[in-house]
């Protein structure tokens, strides 16, 4: 039993269950009367997924939690979670699009100080932190202030409710393609992988499912849905103690094939009936884990219909999370459809990386803890005029800032990762300070608010905090990188259109169907980075934190192709 004192759910095995004694049984036919858990997939081709397993022969044995440190717990926005496919393209030769430059995502990758004094005594309190800032491109004087997510929570007292959890893995033919390596070329053509050079897709999408299962406790519940063309019931959702998870695991590595279209709709409708049974907002945490490339050709396409979906299972406590998967993962479309309540996504890019996250941070990747945070700003003299790190940013505008959901993140020194939204205000008359009311519901339920006031200070350049300066620079990158990839994309647009007829209809890939683009720096963007490049190491020595070193990395790798 786990001498964690829990803050959600019922009282279960702590963090880390391992399953022991497990041994593989026969397989079995799909429609045993025995009671057990039958792995139950079979293909419609020669794909290779036939395969059965699952019994309740698992003798569970719980490992002992580290020693709890008293230090909170951090909290940050839903959506993003990090900029990994952004990374991944430009060191593989490829121009990024710019929806993976995903702002809560970048801020995810860092530490805030999140402006708190200790006295926070709820799961939730804002905090804010002004700044005034010349932008080191224009020239022009910009006021910001950040949104801290401090919690008074402690890391002792937080552990995750138990889970519903149905894992929608993407087994479709793009899966096939290496990890580092498009499925469609610049030219619309089907890439073939060639044995032996770099890992598929696919396995790394298979190990990333072994990994995740490796977190599930006693009393969780696990089943898959695997979809291509179709979906198809892998295992339905039962509980861990009942399950062969080793035989489980086997079947994965060992029999999971890529084949056919990419129907993520029929994935997703799979998984909502698997759901349907057992969902229980208030003692379990019912989520879908969807692992793909997000190629979509087949089904429901369209990516306000997916989201709906989406946001009606998140009515009935049913969240997302979409782990994208390869270089050519449509960050595109999943920043669209995870926008909703109780959403957020990953790329893999580093396998030990993302295993640590599953490791460390699997509880903090599928408890959302506060949902539909407002921010209404009140001042005669100011006016929101951008937000950074939110899902739901495009929503945020004028007086309103809309953040969908806050997770637990992880905590040290005093600085949560992720640990803060930005805004920038704009001036429309003579004022000094704004009173900002922020309002928000607690998992459980509860509506909160509270009202502060913040003063904006005098002059050219202060900032409150290193976290603040920290955010800015941050937001100016990513603009300065999203800028980029627009101007690059259209740029090579116009040249390739000229004297080049639309291919037959039937040639044609999907909307969201990725094809690569050759990494390309103009002279234009060449200058400005290079310029933003040497402002950077300034502000990095100014914050003093080595860890955005990597973005003077990836500035130079951007630079080199120039």
């Amino acid at each position: 039993m786990s001498s964690r004192r829990r803050f959600l759910g019922t009282c279960a095995a702590g963090v880390g269950t391992a399953l022991a004694g497990c041994s593989a049984l026969p397989w079995r036919s799909s429609d045993s009367s025995d009671g057990v858990d039958d792995w139950q997939y079979s293909p419609p081709d020669e794909s290779g997924l036939t395969f059965l397993g699952s019994g309740n022969t698992a003798s569970p044995q719980a490992v002992a939690d580290s020693a709890p440190s008293e230090e909170s717990i951090g909290l940050q926005a839903g959506g993003a979670a990090d900029i990994g496919t952004f990374r991944r393209n430009v060191y593989e030769g490829y121009l990024p699009i710019p929806e993976s430059m995903a702002y809560e995502g970048l801020f995810g990758e860092y530490y805030f100080d999140t402006g708190g004094d200790g006295s926070c005594g709820s799961l939730f309190c804002p905090t804010y932190t002004p700044a005034v800032s010349p932008d080191p491109l224009s020239g022009a004087t910009e006021r910001y202030f950040t949104v801290g997510l401090d919690s008074g929570l402690s890391q002792s007292e937080f552990e995750r409710p138990p889970l519903n959890l149905v894992v929608v893995l993407d087994v479709s033919g793009s899966m096939s393609a290496s990890f580092d390596d498009y499925y469609y070329d610049r030219f619309g053509n089907k890439q073939r992988a060639e044995g032996g050079t770099d890992r598929p897709k696919m396995e790394v999408a298979k190990e990333a499912l072994v990994d995740l299962t490796e977190q599930l406790r006693p009393d969780d519940r696990l089943g898959v849905v695997l979809f291509e063309s179709e979906a198809h019931l892998a295992k339905p959702l039962r509980l861990v103690e009942e399950t062969d998870m080793d035989a489980i695991r086997e079947h994965i590595r060992e029999d999971v094939k890529p084949t056919g279209g990419t129907n993520i709709s029929a994935g997703l409708s799979q998984s909502e009936e698997l759901m349907a049974e057992y969902a229980d907002p208030d003692e379990y945490e019912n989520r879908s884990i969807l692992l793909t490339d997000a190629q979509i050709n087949r089904g429901e396409t369209g990516a306000d219909e997916l989201r709906d979906g989406l946001a009606e299972n998140a009515e009935q406590g049913h969240h997302t999370t979409v782990v994208g998967i390869g270089v050519d993962f449509n960050a595109d479309l999943i920043d669209q459809i995870t926008s909703v309540r109780g959403a957020n996504y990953y790329s893999v890019y580093s396998e030990d990386q993302f295993r640590r996250r599953l490791g460390e941070e699997f509880e903090y990747m599928v408890t959302p803890l506060v949902f539909d945070l407002s921010l209404e700003l009140d001042a005669d003299g100011y006016d929101i005029g951008q937000v950074y790190g939110s899902t739901a940013a495009e929503e945020a505008t004028g007086e309103l800032m809309s953040v969908r959901t806050l997770f637990p993140s992880p905590r040290t020194d005093g600085r949560a990762k992720g640990g803060v939204v930005l805004v920038r205000v704009e001036e429309t008359g003579a004022a000094s300070e704004a009173t900002l009311t922020a309002s928000w519901t607690t998992r459980s339920g509860e509506e909160e608010s509270t009202t502060q006031t913040v003063s904006f200070p005098s002059g050219d350049e202060t900032y409150g905090n290193s976290a603040v300066r920290k955010a800015v620079l941050l937001s100016r990158y990513a603009d300065l990188m999203k800028n980029w990839t627009v101007y690059e994309r259209e740029q090579g647009l116009v040249a390739a259109e000229e004297g080049i007829e639309d291919p037959p209809e039937d040639d044609r890939l999907g909307k969201w169907e990725q094809q690569s683009d050759p990494l390309v720096v103009s002279e234009r963007y060449e200058s400005r980075t290079r310029s933003f490049r040497e402002h950077f190491r300034s502000e990095m020595d100014a914050v003093d934190d080595e860890d955005l070193g990597k973005e003077l990395e990836l500035m130079a790798a951007i630079l080199d192709a120039a």
